[in-house]
């Protein structure tokens, strides 16, 4: 057997994979176009645009294949084993912190600066590293696991030896490029005469990861790994950085300009005598513990017990963290964008009402359908000049059951065990209660499922029929002449069937009101009652149907199948063919479909909105649905006015529009896809600015790539932090553009969950997720990162002080593992225990989502409350040292033996001070900190002189000097939280 496989793609019938691919590249690659630098032309060279060319898929025959395609195989990691250590190392000391105590750590290898051991300074920087390194490790492992379940699905290739098992990372593609015509070629022998055509279209495409409803496909593969659609529609994900780790780093550079200015200025009070530049640089380094390198280690272990916690809340099964380095995003949100299907509602479509012009059926009186179904089949229809409801009914039942693309699937149970779903035969027992129905869109299943309850059933469908059960138990048998697919441009489909009884050929059609009103006869009902319904939040469709007779079919299939073969403008002339039969078409019925909400939406939503978070909904459906569902669901507030944008084509327009809705005050605003494009392009800054102000906005009509511009036009303008949630592939860019992306995972796959950096199984998830969780992570990590500074300004000011009062020496007052010990296991597990404190219970903050406010304000970490710890830092080294100098005994070794103690003391109870809720965790943490360094007192005989530090003298002198260093600060706290008490306190008490 011999097969050639030609792909061609004309003008104007490009597939949607290179539309896809062409701009994808066009994209990328205009900014270099605009460049005139050598580097930037070199990458334009490297990452010129690929040549699109025909393929030929020659099968059975690989040694004729002339190019190189991708392997098959999905790759989400970031690392190889070449690139792990480089990368992780750039992507560390591309920050301030880390890139200034590696050149602090080289610094120590020049004699003239070296200040102490080099451990001191590399031991530190090398464990940071390492507890870095090992997390993204492990990050990459999982990764590869992931990657590796993938690509070890397994497939059936045929080969001219038969079918043979093999990895879906292993298929490969073995075509040439040659230019030949649209053509599909099937030879069953060597002199095929006639040769068989059959021409290839989007509707011959499967694109991956789609699911086969029942029996077996066999295809041919033409586009693999980097060239599938789903890999050049996903943009790469971008490395998101928290507004709080920004803000550290600007307050890590304050200090670094604190240090150089307090080395400037003891360097000058020096004289600036001999090598006044190396003084410098060893004061420099002498004073780098103001920024402490524990930093960085202590927040981003602090991010993994978050998310940690996050996964653990048994309130949220389900959740899951995929970027740990940002969950404090989760208390500094101000907008929440939200798609619609499949988040705020359930994806889950229910049947609600049926028009026939004159007469409406609800849910309540469906009974009358079925029994006017019953008595249709149960009697001959006696021939009329004017139809009756009861005929009228039945045709529009018949065309809801004939007009779909779902197929019925039965699955047997052997021993308790499903097995392969099972093609239906003609002795099949069509009352299996293992029916299900399997269709792409799930408004059609609905359709379906309905039919079945009033009494007119679809068992069984293959390509080339369907057939029906009537309630009697009769089946009916339609074979499928021509089906036209739904698709977003035409917003319609239509299937030709042949009545075996009777050889009737009937033309069925549905679609939205927008497409159908021009096709369906004239009448006055159809576009009042779509309005009517879309109020109630109902997805509406309009059926219709036209009678054909042979001659016109044959007719049509000739026009039909030419058109097909054509090789220039091929979808235009199919197109032109089809609309030559949707011309005064029956207008039959027009049904309603209710996308449920999801649980707990309505008191959601209205948690997030008591706690300022203004909500933007971003859907594809029309204005009526979205804005009935905006308001059946609370997004907007029923005495809440709502502006509709008027729809604009042009400026002129716009400015109008703009300037009307200026005029109005505190309401919700409604806006098309289209109308916010024109707005865009013109009044940008204006419209925004407007738009911030609504207490709700909804945008309907919007595309993918819409959403994601709506998301970035806040980020510009605003500069407030944005969260996107949706549950669908078309949600992903929007996910992607956001500072905090959380997905659902729903019925449309967990393409938008796995992009995301949060994955719920429900919305009303997101109240705990943000309430509680994303409270708790932004303060503790607050007070976390000020204390990790206030242990490295109190031991820089002792330093300062010290070498204040020793005539500018640059001499280190602690050195070696005194330094070490301080940074690590004498201090790390108490203030690394923070992490654990909280200022209201769980409860009390879904209560109270008002305290939510006051975090979008940034109050917990700013640069007042970085001075104010500054202060105690000054005040609190400055008592430190001067009292150890003040109480030493002639020799300097009690100088450090007691200005350590202390200095360990004061980091210990000013753990005890800044926590607001004790754990138990938090007083092992203190005691085994104490115990560390009580016990390692016996083996730092080059430190301390231990004769003297187990005298009463000791003691009495370290808790005296201790007692000043804290007492004073307690009575601050206690008078502050008397007389001007924090939010928090109140609910608390």
């Amino acid at each position: 057997v011999r097969c050639a496989c030609v792909l061609r793609h004309p003008p104007g019938t490009a597939s949607a994979y290179n539309m896809n691919l062409s701009n994808h590249w066009m994209i990328f690659f205009l900014p270099w176009s605009l460049s005139r630098s050598c580097c930037e032309c070199l990458v334009h060279t490297c990452r010129r645009k690929k040549e699109l060319k025909v393929r030929t898929v020659w099968l059975g025959h690989p040694e004729k294949c002339e190019e190189k395609y991708p392997k098959n195989a999905i790759k989400n990691q970031k690392y190889n084993i070449v690139t792990f250590v480089p990368g992780v190392l750039y992507q560390q000391f591309k920050f301030f912190l880390n890139l200034y105590f590696l050149v602090v750590a080289c610094s120590q290898f020049v004699p003239s600066l070296k200040i102490g051991y080099l451990y001191t300074y590399w031991a530190p920087l090398g464990f940071v590293l390492a507890v870095t390194m090992v997390r993204e490790a492990v990050d990459e492992v999982r990764r590869c696991r992931r990657d590796k379940e993938m690509n070890s699905q397994l497939y059936s290739k045929l080969t001219v030896r038969g079918k043979v098992q093999v990895k879906s990372s292993d298929i490969q593609i073995t075509m040439k490029s040659k230019q030949t015509g649209l053509m599909y070629d099937l030879c069953p022998q060597e002199d095929c005469d006639p040769p068989i055509h059959e021409s290839l279209s989007i509707e011959n495409t499967l694109w991956a990861s789609t699911v086969v409803a029942s029996g077996t496909v066999i295809g041919v593969v033409i586009y693999t790994g980097k060239e599938m659609r789903s890999v050049l529609n996903t943009s790469q994900s971008k490395n998101k950085v928290g507004l709080l780790d920004l803000e550290l780093n600007r307050l890590t550079k304050a200090l670094f300009l604190a240090q150089v200015v307090l080395s400037v200025v003891m360097v000058t009070l020096q004289g600036f005598l001999g090598p006044w530049f190396r003084n410098l640089f060893r004061f420099v380094v002498l004073f780098s513990y103001i920024i402490p390198i524990s930093l960085r280690v202590n927040l981003d272990m602090g991010k993994s017990a978050y998310g940690w916690m996050i996964m653990k809340d048994e309130n949220i099964p389900g959740t899951v963290v995929r970027t740990s380095t940002i969950p404090e995003e989760l208390g500094r949100l101000v907008y929440l964008l939200t798609d619609k299907t499949g988040t705020l509602t359930q994806n889950e479509m229910v049947f609600k009402r049926l028009h026939l012009g004159t007469v409406s059926y609800g849910m309540d009186t469906m009974d009358e359908i079925q029994s006017h179904i019953i008595q249709s089949y149960a009697q001959p229809p006696a021939p009329k000049v004017r139809k009756s409801v009861s005929s009228r009914i039945h045709e529009a039942v018949k065309a809801i059951a004939l007009c779909h693309n779902v197929t019925p699937v039965y699955e047997s149970c052997v021993n308790g065990a499903s097995t392969e779903p099972e093609s239906t035969e003609a002795d099949q027992d069509f009352s299996d209660d293992n029916r299900t129905y399997q269709a792409s869109s799930p408004d059609d299943v609905a359709l379906v499922r309905w039919t079945e309850s009033v009494g007119l059933t679809l068992v069984n469908r293959d390509l080339t029929s369907l057939q029906l059960k009537t309630p009697a138990g009769h089946i009916l048998t339609y074979y499928i002449l021509q089906i036209f697919p739904f698709t977003s441009e035409s917003k319609r489909m239509g299937i030709i069937v042949r009545e075996e009884a009777t050889g009737d050929i009937t033309f069925y059609m549905k679609g939205a009101d927008v497409a159908m009103a021009s096709i369906v006869q004239y009448n006055d009902w159809l576009e009042e009652e779509c309005g009517n319904m879309a109020r109630e939040g109902l997805r509406t469709l309009v059926v219709a149907k036209k009678s054909l007779t042979e001659e016109q079919y044959q007719d049509f299939e000739s026009r039909y199948n030419q058109a097909k073969l054509s090789i220039h403008d091929r979808a235009l002339k199919v197109a032109a063919v089809v609309e030559s039969l949707e011309r005064e078409m029956e207008l039959l019925c027009l049904t309603g479909v209710e996308d449920q909400l999801q649980a707990d939406v309505r008191p959601t939503l209205e948690l997030l909105r008591n706690a300022g978070i203004k909500i933007w909904m971003l859907t594809g459906d029309k204005l009526e649905t979205a804005t009935c569902i905006a308001k059946s669901s609370h997004l907007v507030s029923r005495n809440q006015d709502i502006h509709v944008f008027k729809p604009v084509s042009n400026r002129g327009e716009a400015h109008l529009e703009l300037n009307a809705f200026r005029r109005k005050h505190d309401c919700a605003l409604v806006i098309s896809g289209d109308s916010l494009e024109v707005c865009l392009r013109y009044y940008e800054h204006e419209f925004v600015e407007l738009a911030c102000q609504c207490p709700a906005v909804v945008c309907c009509r919007c595309s993918p790539t819409q959403k994601a511009q709506i998301v970035r036009l806040l980020q510009q303008h605003t500069d407030n932090r944005t969260c996107a949630i949706g549950d669908g592939g078309n949600d992903v860019s929007m996910i992607q553009a956001a500072d905090c992306g959380i997905g659902i995972e729903g019925k449309e796959g967990k393409q938008a969950s796995l992009a995301a950096d949060f994955s719920i199984t429900q919305f009303k998830h997101i109240g705990r997720l943000l309430m509680v969780h994303g409270r708790n992570s932004y303060k503790r990590s607050a007070a976390l990162g000020q204390f990790v500074m206030h242990r490295g300004m109190i031991i820089s000011t002792m330093q300062a002080v010290f070498s204040s009062i020793f005539y500018f020496a640059s001499v280190p007052l602690y050195q070696g593992f005194l330094m070490v010990g301080y940074a690590t296991i004498y201090t790390m597990f108490p203030v690394f225990s923070l992490v654990l404190d909280q200022d209201v219970k769980p409860e009390m903050a879904l209560l109270y989502p008002e305290l939510y406010k006051d975090l979008t304000k940034g109050r917990s970490l700013s640069f007042k409350t970085f001075l104010i710890w500054v202060l105690i830092s000054v005040y609190q080294g400055g008592i430190l040292m001067y009292g150890a100098l003040v109480l030493f005994d002639q020799e300097f070794v009690h100088v450090v033996a007691i200005s350590f103690t202390a200095l360990i003391l004061t980091e210990l109870l000013m753990v005890a001070l800044t926590v607001r809720t004790w754990h138990w965790l938090m007083v092992v943490a203190e005691l085994i900190s104490l115990g560390c360094y009580l016990a390692s007192l016996a083996f730092l005989n080059e430190y301390f002189d231990l004769s003297f530090i187990t005298t009463w003298v000791f003691l009495w002198k370290v808790c005296v000097i201790t007692l000043v260093s804290c007492l004073p600060l307690y009575i601050i706290k206690y008078l502050k939280r008397k007389f001007s008490p924090p939010s928090y306190s109140k609910l608390s008490s």
